[in-house]
This record gives structure tokens, sequence and C-alpha cells, in this order.
């Protein structure tokens, strides 16, 4: 059954990010620059870009997960993965982002560094730093000879776990790196990093694919309007938060208890589909996406400090999720997860392309299967709308359930699933 409605929503599935994100929701900091895209396509790859540059200048703040409560920080790694002429140059926005910090704060570490040189910056760095590389042959030519080096040492960082070197005339320890990285180019270049679906690093880099071809058009823009003006003000706004951060204590980010009951239930009835699809070996991937929508929802959190400088040191001790900021953090989740899928189909396959079609998942059983025994078709618009679903997609969908017999109607607007689901 799961496999006929893959197939029935091909065309339906939309798998973009940013179209399904209220710009109002976004913190401030980010707005103006966001309406830099122009494309679904551009602002997909705009908001991740400005999400992973943001979380590397961001000092003294994480999250605990687990039973072992382990400290994660706000260090995200993402792969862009298109083609040429996709508009993947607008992610070298969240490099000019950055630029200010990193003229006071040494912050950006080049792509087009051997594994020692990388190693060694990072170690006078303090374990912080940010890589952002738009040309993905660049890496994959210099990282050739160090590939495994790389994998391995960015898998670390993924997890905040020791980087070790022990040589005849000198060993060094990074006890614990915190390391974003933003890379971007083709899914052979992608996957020369990436070499295997059992390969640690596959379930923590997030993989965003670009299927779109920009189109020509000549874009002059006045300076005062420009790129240019809106990036300068972010840059300087983003340093004042970055140096009021360094400033404060540690402070601590946690989901409300609701957040996190929404979030295990997600772990524990929707991404169980995807693994139906994909086999067992795709459950690291279901399981890190915890960890990647709690960062993301702490660096939405934190950007939105911004406006709140004086008060970071005083008030900020801890500071909660609010309830804005994880449903566009539990979106973002779900669409990426569909991406890591088309990426661990790909991989698997092993196809010799540039950029894989992203082809839909299940995206129907899994809303579905969100759904109580009993519902509302409110209840279902609101579910689908966090899940990134088209209100006319959803009553699609659910007239279709009725037609299957998936679904009941009992009256005018309540349904009940059939017992097989429920």
């Amino acid at each position: 059954m799961i496999q006929n409605l893959q197939s029935a929503m091909e065309a339906e599935q939309d798998l973009h990010i940013a179209k399904h994100v209220e710009p109002e929701n976004l913190p401030a900091m980010i707005q103006p620059i966001m309406s830099l895209a122009q494309s679904d396509a551009e602002r997909d790859m705009l908001l991740m870009s400005l999400l992973t540059a943001a979380g590397s200048c961001m000092p003294n703040l994480y999250f605990r997960y687990g039973l072992t409560g382990k400290k994660y920080y706000p260090n995200l790694q993402c792969f862009i993965v298109g083609s040429a002429a996709c508009g993947k140059g607008i992610a070298n926005l969240a490099l000019e982002l950055v630029s200010k910090v990193h003229e006071a704060l040494p912050l950006v570490i080049a792509g087009d560094s051997s594994y020692p040189g990388f190693y060694k910056q990072l170690e006078r760095q303090n374990g912080r730093g940010y890589i952002h590389e738009s040309e993905g042959s660049v890496i994959t030519d210099v990282w050739r000879s160090s590939v495994t080096n790389y994998n391995t040492a960015l898998r670390k960082a993924a997890e905040h776990e020791p980087i070790t070197r022990n040589r005849a005339n000198n060993s060094s320890c990074i006890a614990c790196p915190q390391l974003s990285v933003l890379l971007t180019g083709t899914f052979s270049q992608y996957k020369a990093l990436v070499p295997s679906i059992e390969n640690g690093y596959f379930s923590r880099l997030l993989t965003l694919f670009v299927n779109d071809q920009q189109a020509f058009n000549s874009r002059y823009v006045e300076p005062a309007n420009g790129s240019n003006g809106v990036m300068t003000i972010a840059a300087q706004q983003l340093f004042d938060l970055c140096q009021a951060l360094y400033k404060s204590r540690p402070m601590e980010f946690s989901l409300t208890s609701e957040q996190r009951a929404r979030l295990g239930q997600h772990l524990e009835t929707a991404y169980p589909a995807l693994m139906q699809l994909l086999g067992d070996n795709f459950h690291s991937v279901v399981l890190r996406m915890a960890v990647h929508i709690e960062r993301i929802a702490m660096v939405l959190s934190a950007l939105r400090m911004a406006d709140k400088l004086s008060v970071i040191s005083h008030q900020y001790s801890d500071f909660h999720c609010s309830d804005v900021d994880y449903q566009t953090a539990e979106m973002i989740g779900n669409k990426l997860i569909l991406h890591m899928a088309a990426a661990y189909r790909m991989i698997k396959g092993a196809e010799e392309v540039s950029v894989p079609k992203v082809q839909p998942l299940d995206q129907r059983q899994m809303l579905l299967s969100l759904l109580p025994k009993e519902f509302e078709m409110k209840t279902l618009l609101e579910e689908a709308k966090s899940q990134g679903v088209p209100i006319r997609t959803a009553g699609r969908w659910n007239d279709k359930w009725v037609e299957e017999g998936v679904v009941v109607k009992i009256r005018q607007g309540h349904y009940r699933k059939c017992l097989a689901c429920a």
C-alpha cells in the first residue's frame, strides 16, 4: 500500500522548504536577506546557508540530548547539491553574514586546505570554525588525498567528539570541536565525501538537492537597497550578537515538554514509514534528525536575541524554544529528511548523475499516521500545515482516503481512521 501511495503523490509533493515558512515567522535579522532570493530554490538554499553560517557565530549556547545529557552546540553541516546555473551562488551571502565576526575573531577555514592545515587552523581557533566552499571541485581536488581524514574529522565535529592527531614529533587533541560546514557542488562531488550509506558522516551531513535551473536575468539594484546594504546591516547585527554571547555565561536551550513530546511522536510514528521504504540503514538518519531539528530551533531562537542584547547576560541563563521557532524547525526537518532520503537512494544505487531528481516519499502516509483515531478536518489541516503540505492537497488526500476505505466519514467534517490505520 505504501508504494502505491508513493506513486500517487509524486506529482503532488512539494519538497521546497522556505516556501512553507512564513517570512514574518523568521527572526527579524534574516528577513531582509531572505527577500533577496528570487525563486523557491534560491530561498531554500539561502535559508539553509544563513542558518548554517549564523550557528557558527553563537558561542556559549548548547542543549542536552539523549540519556546521558550530552551537550550539542548550534553547529550545522550542510551540502547543497545542484548543477551549474541552478543559483547556488546565492549561498555566498552566508559568507558575507559572518564577515564582520571573522574580522574580529578568526572563524572561516578555507575549503582549499590540506588536512594538516585544516587541523592546525581549527586548533588555533580553539576548535571553533566555519568552512564555506561554493566550488565542490576545490573540495574533491584538495581533499582527495586526505578524504578519509576529513570525513572522520567532520563526522567527529558533528558530534563534538575529540579530534586527535599523533605524530612522531607532535601530538594534539581538539577536545570539543564546534565546526559549521556549508558546501555546494554536484552529486559526484558530494559522493566523493560520502561514498556509502554505511559511512557515519552520511547521517550527520544535511543534504539539500536543487534541481531548478536559474533563468537569465539582469538584476540591477541601487546599492542602498541591494544586497550590499542588507548584508552590511545583518553582519553588524550578528557581530553584536556574537559579542554579547561571548560575554555571557553558558546558556542552555531546551524545547518545552509539549515540543519534546511532538518530536518524539515524529520519531515513533511518522519517520518509520521512511524506514519501511528505505530499510533499516536509514534509521541513523531518522534518529539524528531530532538533533538537527533542535539545532535549527536553537539557531532561530538565538537570532531573535539580537533585539535583546542588553539583557542576554542577565536573563538568559536558560531559554526555551518558542512554538513558532519549533514549528519552523520541525517543518524544515520534515523536508530535509526527504532530501536525505533521495541522497540515500542515489548513493545506494551508485547512479552517475550530476543532480539526482528528488523523488517524493510517502508523506501522505506520514500525515495519516500523525492524525488521531478520530479527527476533524481542522485537525487534519493544522497537521498538514506543520508538514508543509498545501491545504488543497491535504483535502484531496483525505478524499482519497475515504474513497480507498482508509478513513470513514462519520459526519460533516468528522472522520475516523479504519482499524488497520489507527
